[in-house]
């Protein structure tokens, strides 16, 4: 059984900074992947970026060059830095991971983007 608790949501200005954060509890991940997704208010659920255990990521179109993934195995921590914020970043941020076949997912950290 694995259970993801993410934090470091908030209130930011357009172009500021938030850095999320996500630990596992319950199981070694360090050969899983590990991502985060965000929900909006009348959207759905969109991947935003994922990081294999090897290393490799990938990030959406939306966030390429704005966001940086990157994870911590030892701590079974993942992390996800935001600069340049734009009001569209604004949504519910959902730490992913998927192991011996089965999805988990935190309960979400919410990320407002507003003057």
């Amino acid at each position: 059984q694995v259970q993801l608790v993410e934090s470091g949501g908030g209130l930011v200005q357009p172009g500021g900074s938030l850095r999320l954060s996500c630990i596992a509890r319950g199981s070694n991940l360090s050969s899983s992947p590990m991502g985060w997704y965000r929900q909006a208010p009348g959207k759905q659920r969109e991947f935003v970026a994922r990081k294999l255990s090897r290393g490799y990521t990938t990030y959406a179109d939306s966030v390429q060059g704005r966001f940086t993934i990157s994870r911590d195995n030892g701590a079974n921590t993942v992390y996800l830095q935001m600069t340049s914020l734009k009001p569209e970043d604004t949504a519910v941020y959902y730490c992913n991971t998927i192991l011996d076949s089965v999805a988990y997912w935190g309960q979400g950290t919410q990320v407002t983007v507003s003057s």
